[in-house]
């Protein structure tokens, strides 16, 4: 639907999933609803192998809506609200599949959450990221910050309210990318195309290992990669691909 706040539009396998709640996609229950069901999506769909998530406008997401805070006065209001605020992140990085964020412009508490959730970040250079909890009387953000910056800069973030730009990101190694605001679409979506055109049911493993060894030691982390890649082996997806290297052609992925 043209009008719906976060649209999901499906080519060659890629879903461009964009928030478009105007002026600058603030986040409130009904379009934290609506990204969990668009991820939702995603995960389950066999004719998307990867998403890009980006905004409409000149904002990426502005964070939570603060004329939409729970009724302190009601009883589980706020376990209500943290729940869904927990879950609009996790939809996202729970995907099957790779979502790589495209930050258009600001992405400021909640929106810079989003950005953490995915799996790669890519930025035009008028995107600035920030964590501003503090300047509005409230604490929060680290567990988004700690995935993305040290120690220092995640406190003095979170302390301060600062801002960084993209092109200060980039210099940090944080995202992969930081591009003339007219080139990021084009460019997450040609590297969108690249992980496409690779075998889907490798990077639904892929993407399982990558969420899953962060939270693993090494020791560990290594022998779960080994089972997937003794699974993987014994796949279709495998076989063609071997035999594509082989003949030099491009392989056709069937996800079995």
């Amino acid at each position: 639907m043209s009008d719906a706040i976060v649209r999901v539009e499906v080519q060659e396998h890629i879903a461009l999933v964009t928030l478009d709640r105007p002026p600058v996609n603030a986040l409130n229950r009904a379009m934290r609803d609506a990204v969990i069901e668009a991820f939702d999506a995603v995960a389950e769909r066999d004719d998307i192998r990867v998403a890009v998530l980006t905004g409409a406008g000149r904002t990426f997401c502005a964070g939570a809506d603060l004329k939409d805070r729970p009724d302190p006065g009601r009883t589980g209001a706020f376990s209500a609200h943290n729940r869904v605020t927990r879950e609009t992140g996790n939809a996202i990085r729970e995907c099957a599949k790779p979502v790589i964020a495209a930050i258009n412009g600001a992405a400021l508490g909640a929106g810079l959450g989003l950005m953490a959730a995915c799996d790669i970040f890519l930025a035009s250079e008028n995107a600035v990221f920030g964590m501003p909890e503090i300047d509005v009387g409230l604490a929060g953000g680290g567990a988004m910050l700690n995935t993305l910056f040290g120690r220092s800069t995640m406190r003095m973030m979170m302390y301060t309210g600062e801002r960084l730009t993209a092109a200060e990101l980039y210099r940090r190694g944080i995202i992969e990318a930081c591009t003339a605001p007219e080139d990021l679409l084009p460019e997450a979506m040609r590297l969108a195309a690249r992980i496409a055109g690779k075998s889907p049911l490798a990077i639904r493993y892929a993407k399982n290992s990558a969420n899953m060894v962060e939270l693993m030691p090494q020791r560990d982390a290594y022998r779960f990669e080994q089972d997937f890649t003794v699974a993987l082996s014994r796949t279709e997806d495998a076989k063609e691909a071997r035999m594509a290297f082989i003949e030099k052609r491009q392989p056709v992925f069937k996800g079995r």
